[in-house]
């Protein structure tokens, strides 16, 4: 196969726009999209390999696993090793208990499957995974397995056939990519099925490379070459986690790069560019970059807690450009020289560290972590990290798309209750601290919860597991009707609601960057809808009043951006004060939200408002701890303590 140094020049467009994106670069919000550019790279060379030496029939396919294997496996394994003393260090038992698993995936080629069922790419916590961008190698690993069979038994049915075959295969798999991105996104993202057709896109530019020449028209080669590198741009900067992906939108990245393919040829534009000496330099040590720099951010965020400064996040990017050129000179060149390492040997290296990997995933997970690494302090938070303080009761809290109500009373339950929760996971947060409260009273409530679900008939959620959010209000207020309820307690996350870009503290923390709420029927964009979900559930509200219920509307708590339990841990383990957020981000943010909503109902007769920002705040700093005492569970769910709290000020302004 005859080199081409723009392929390689086209790898550092790929890498480098990656590694910005995960270091949280905004210049480069559409930066994963460079995933996508390696696949239509893969596919144009490997399909290239195959068919020349199928052409030949000297096509054998130990021999592929053989050049795969050196390709692929020794600097995987050399980064995950490095990975292990730092896992160990850093990671608190439930996330080397996760790290465990991955190091079992990574081993398996399923790492995709892995992540897909543990939380979206987008999603905060995936941060701090150190081998989440392997998914992108299991998908590929995934491919290798399949296409060289499929090739073998459709080969001599000849060009045609294969051609028509694998357009099949590829509109198919575009579909169910179109589909998956807007109804299952995580599965989208992540699995095989849905990407495959991205590789197809380099296998159809092989295939058209194989047996024609490139475009003779220097003018249409130009421009073509100019519109593929301006759709990979356009991507990397247009794009950002709200895309839905990989849906038609990644036909604009993946197309762009077979253009440049096919049409960066000598004395384009294009090709001068990706030639040029230091590009290609990158593209060399690419597949290296990409192991590293993943790694390395993620640990570094375990360890620094909160947000790193800009100059901290270039120096780990350039970091993993450094490692790249250490790893792919004294263990990539290597093992890829048959004369240092022979088949029979590199076979015997790869099942043998593969069966390590999975042996110290095993033994990680089975031990839980291994929580018996730290000193027994902190056992007790570690015991509220993760499931601990979770545990809650949840059988009659809503979830995903569920919307009709179970009725379950709690309380002093022999007196029919006349009271009701209302809320979504805020309002769970309080129900064992309710329950005890009420019954001492000798009063019951109903508890009417559904997750990430705002108090409106008229608001729902982008979020596939928050569907349904207006029915479940309505059938809140029939229940209510019915049973006689006479007062109403409302708790809710009101500020993740009206807000658009996610919650974002003083120290630029931000999380729920992936979920909005829309008002239906609305003409006006999500972000110029804040009026409008206010209006609606203000509008709930007054329903409720309507129905003579008197309601105690809940302030929401300040938000810190971070696991609190976390960060207690953090703070033992590492000697470091525990972090407070200044007042005034809440002040702005979730205080002047809520009170934009209070304001017109606070005339109502049958309205209170229940304050709670005293019980987080002083007049300065809103604090995750106070007193000794944890206040949240995570990072913006009521602690225990902190319910206990709430609810006795809920009891100050009923009883």
């Amino acid at each position: 196969m005859q080199y081409r140094a723009e392929i390689d020049g086209l790898r550092a467009l790929a890498v480098l726009p990656v590694i910005l994106f995960h270091a949280g670069f905004e210049w480069f919000s559409g930066g994963f999209v460079g995933v996508d550019v390696f696949f239509v790279i893969s596919g144009y060379l490997i399909t290239t390999i195959i068919i020349s030496e199928m052409a030949e029939g000297k096509f054998s396919i130990v021999n592929f696993y053989e050049r795969r294997a050196r390709r692929i496996l020794p600097a995987l394994f050399f980064v995950m090793a490095a990975c292990l003393p730092f896992a160990w260090l850093w990671l608190l038992p439930n996330d080397l208990k996760d790290f465990g698993q991955s190091l079992v995936a990574v081993s398996t080629f399923s790492s995709n499957i892995l992540f897909w069922l543990e939380s979206g790419y987008f999603a905060t916590a995936a941060e701090l995974k150190p081998l989440l961008h392997t998914w992108s190698l299991a998908v590929e690993e995934q491919y290798y397995i399949l296409f060289p069979i499929f090739l073998m038994l459709t080969w001599r049915m000849g060009i045609k056939w294969v051609l028509i075959l694998l357009s099949v295969v590829f509109l198919f798999s575009l579909g169910v990519a179109q589909w998956g991105a807007y109804n299952k996104p995580s599965a989208a993202f992540f699995l095989f099925p849905t990407r495959g057709w991205e590789l197809l896109v380099g296998v159809f530019a092989a295939f058209y490379l194989k047996y024609n020449a490139h475009l003779k028209s220097h003018t249409v080669n130009q421009m073509l070459s100019l519109l593929g590198f301006g759709m990979i741009l356009y991507s990397i900067t247009a794009f950002d986690e709200t895309t839905p992906f990989p849906s038609f939108y990644a036909l604009i990245p993946t197309v762009g790069t077979g253009l440049l393919i096919l049409c960066a040829v000598p004395k384009t534009y294009i090709h001068k560019l990706l030639s040029l000496k230091y590009i290609v330099g990158i593209g060399l040590i690419s597949y290296s970059a990409y192991l590293w720099h993943q790694p390395l951010l993620a640990f570094a965020r375990h360890r620094s807690f909160v947000g790193m400064p800009d100059i901290n996040l270039i120096a780990l990017c350039v970091a993993s450009l450094v490692l790249a050129w250490f790893s792919w000179k004294f263990i990539e060149a290597p093992f890829r020289n048959k004369k240092l390492v022979d088949r029979k040997q590199i076979f015997i290296y790869s099942s043998s560290l593969l069966s390590v990997f999975i042996l110290i995933g095993l033994l990680t997970h089975i031990n839980k972590g291994f929580g018996e690494r730290f000193p027994a302090e902190l056992h007790s938070y570690l015991a509220i990290g993760g499931e601990g303080e979770k545990a809650r009761n949840t059988d009659c809290h809503l979830t995903d798309t569920e919307f009709m109500l179970t009725g379950c009373v709690f309380g002093d339950q022999p007196i029919p209750p006349k009271y009701a929760l209302i809320g979504d996971s805020h309002a769970l947060s309080l129900l064992q601290q309710m329950e005890k409260s009420f019954s001492e009273f000798n009063r019951s409530f109903v508890l009417y919860s559904k997750n990430g679900c705002p108090p409106s008939l008229l608001i729902e959620s982008t979020h596939a597991g928050h569907k349904n959010c207006p029915m479940f209000n309505q059938n809140v207020i029939d229940d209510l009707v019915e049973r006689k309820i006479k007062t109403v307690i409302l708790f809710s996350r009101f500020s993740w609601y009206l807000e658009i870009n996610g919650f974002k503290n003083s120290y630029g923390v931000r999380e729920d960057k992936n979920f909005q709420h829309f008002v239906e029927g609305s003409d006006s964009s999500i972000e110029d809808q804040v009026d409008e979900k206010l209006e609606s559930m203000r509008g709930f509200i007054r329903k409720l009043t309507s129905q003579n219920v008197r309601v105690l509307i809940i302030e929401p708590i300040p938000e810190m951006g971070w696991d609190v339990v976390r960060q207690k841990i953090h703070s033992l383990v590492f000697d470091k004060p525990m972090l407070a957020i200044d007042k005034k981000s809440y002040e702005v943010t979730t205080k002047r939200r809520f009170e934009k909503f209070a304001e017109p109902l606070m005339a109502v007769p049958n309205i209170r408002i229940a304050a709670t920002s005293d019980l987080f705040c002083d007049i300065d700093s809103c604090f995750g701890e106070r007193n000794g005492g944890l206040l949240y569970y995570d990072d913006n769910h009521p602690s225990d303590s902190a319910s206990q709290m709430i609810v006795e000020r809920i009891i100050e302004n009923l009883f």
